[in-house]
């Protein structure tokens, strides 16, 4: 197969390094009758090992020069390739029930944070996500209160997903090699959120509004919601910021904030 040039409006770095892609395959651990879903098939590189241990894989690939690619792989009834843009795509309509869709993938750089929320959409229908991504998005997904990268990701992933850094991939790994490393990440969704949530709308706008003003404090960012003696009536210091604040923090005061 003559190699095609990736393409940057779609964020394609192709993955070809063989103990890479071995090691992942071993980090899945795929079973044959295994409802899988692999996000952006690119050439194969995953798809091919991914099929040899699967009675059936399905792909969704967003790029029409590759399809072609992908459905040579297998037979029909075995490898299903799905053409569009995983964005939009009702991952819940694969699978065969609640818990049993695994979602495996290199993630594209340039819509990564939108997937991942995307897939939050879901979780019900999720078992597991395995995901190659740009080590800072990874450790965003995984940072802590008082941490750069803790941001909205972190907040709104850590109330309903439980996170495992895998292991770290060099830019070499991929054709192009990309400027920056990749981490490999596992990431399992839980029955029930880690914290309580009364109104998972109003926690998620809270979220959002916080982090879009992450450098204010609480008493700016609350100010026309609650009051100041109700953020202290709250047991919370005013003068925090949204990085300050564990998860389970947005969840309380969102009770307030409606």
């Amino acid at each position: 197969m003559s190699r095609l040039l990736a393409r940057k409006g779609l964020g394609q770095h192709f993955l070809h390094d063989p103990a890479v892609i071995d090691r992942i395959i071993a980090t899945i651990d795929p079973r044959p009758d295994d409802t899988m879903v692999e996000i952006g098939g690119g050439e194969g590189a995953l798809t091919r090992p991914l099929i040899k241990r699967l009675n059936q894989l399905h792909v969704v690939e967003a790029d029409p020069r590759l399809v072609p690619v992908l459905t040579q792989l297998a037979p029909p009834g075995q490898l299903i390739v799905h053409e569009g843009d995983a964005l939009k795509f009702e991952l819940d309509s694969l699978a065969s029930g609640p818990g049993t869709l695994r979602v495996v993938g290199n993630l594209p750089y340039n819509i990564s944070t939108p997937l991942l929320f995307h897939f939050l959409r879901f979780r019900d229908a999720i078992r597991d996500l395995h995901l190659m991504l740009q080590k800072e998005v990874a450790e965003r997904i995984a940072a802590t209160p008082n941490s750069k990268r803790y941001g909205r990701l972190t907040v709104m992933l850590a109330a309903w997903m439980d996170i495992e850094l895998c292991f770290d991939i060099g830019p070499g790994a991929f054709r192009p090699p990309p400027k920056v490393w990749s981490t490999f990440l596992r990431i399992i969704p839980r029955s029930s959120p880690r914290f309580e949530i009364e109104d998972q709308a109003a926690f998620a706008r809270l979220v959002a509004h916080a982090f879009s003003m992450r450098r204010k404090t609480l008493r700016r960012i609350l100010k026309g919601k609650i009051s100041e003696s109700e953020i202290l009536a709250a047991g919370y210091d005013p003068t925090l910021r949204p990085e300050n604040l564990a998860p389970e923090d947005f969840a309380r005061l969102s009770k307030l904030t409606g």
